[in-house]
């Protein structure tokens, strides 16, 4: 019977163990903090550099960025955005994506849905 409550007691204590590094180990891995410049701020600050532009995409990647596309014309420009500093990180036009395929639509593929 001794042997029975050794045994009961060191299981617990090994279960203790293991929840608690499970604990540690997520409380290591908690989600980021939310950037201290919000989208909005960040749209704001793209503006600034392509005026008179509009917002086409909005992303905020896992390196701390906010990263815009904006279209003027038939330009398109990206505009990256540090999401601690407000700073501009990048500022690039491209030639703006056009109808490939010719069927009418922006998609650019050869798709035969008929």
């Amino acid at each position: 019977m001794r042997n029975t409550k050794k045994f009961i007691v060191i299981g617990a204590g090994a279960v203790t163990l293991l929840a608690g590094g499970g604990a540690a180990a997520y409380a290591a891995t908690a989600a980021p903090t939310a950037p201290k410049i919000t989208a909005e701020k960040a749209i704001e600050l793209a503006h600034q550099q392509v005026q008179g532009a509009w917002v086409s995409e909005v992303d905020h990647d896992d390196s701390g960025r906010w990263e815009l596309e904006l279209v003027k014309g038939d330009q398109v420009y990206e505009v990256d955005v540090d999401a601690a500093s407000g700073k501009v990180t990048a500022h690039a036009p491209k030639a703006a994506d056009k109808d490939d395929d010719g069927n009418g639509d922006d998609n650019g593929g050869d798709r035969d849905d008929d």
